[in-house]
């Protein structure tokens, strides 16, 4: 008799849940502002023997010219609370709102070193690039992938090294 019983991604971790169902903000700060997007492809693991994070923009959003000059940047989770400012952070660009946090009913915090996360976040996690890469269309192994990129426009990919976890 087989003892394994079969299960989804879901209930195996809960980053699938926070990340995959409940979303996340990604922040970055640059030239002493502040702007914030939200996200719900990513992942957490172990990569060159380092806790790690990976997220995803595409080149189009705001929040992209912030990670890109940034060293770091925060992840934050909500668990099922604040699913209107997930929305609007999801829906509205920060070159339409200067303070993207205010306007999505949030408040911008910063840890000591100056990377933003939102205050109201259940958790957030601190994180410091440590490598970049562009989605590229002839790596696609999977040709229905594509049809998430109608105009090519292929995320950028940022691991990040978890260097501090935020925790209520």
């Amino acid at each position: 008799m087989n003892p394994f019983t079969h299960h989804t991604p879901y209930d195996f971790d809960p980053i699938f849940t926070k990340i995959g169902k409940e979303a996340m903000l990604i922040s970055a700060a640059a030239d002493g502002c502040a702007n914030t997007m939200t996200a719900s492809w990513g992942g957490c693991g172990v990569l060159w023997n380092k806790p790690i994070a990976i997220c995803f923009i595409r080149p189009q959003r705001h929040t992209f010219s912030f990670t890109e000059q940034s060293e770091f940047f925060s992840l934050a989770f909500f668990g099922d609370t604040h699913r209107e400012a997930l929305a609007f952070c999801g829906t509205k660009s920060g070159r339409d709102y200067p303070d993207k946090f205010a306007a999505a009913g949030l408040t911008c915090a910063y840890t000591e070193d100056g990377i933003p996360y939102p205050d109201e976040a259940k958790e957030v996690l601190i994180c410091r690039k440590i490598y970049v890469t562009r989605m590229k269309k002839e790596e696609f192994l999977d040709p229905s992938l594509l049809a998430h990129y109608p105009i090519d426009d292929f995320h950028q990919v940022y691991v990040g090294e978890i260097v501090d976890v935020l925790k209520r």
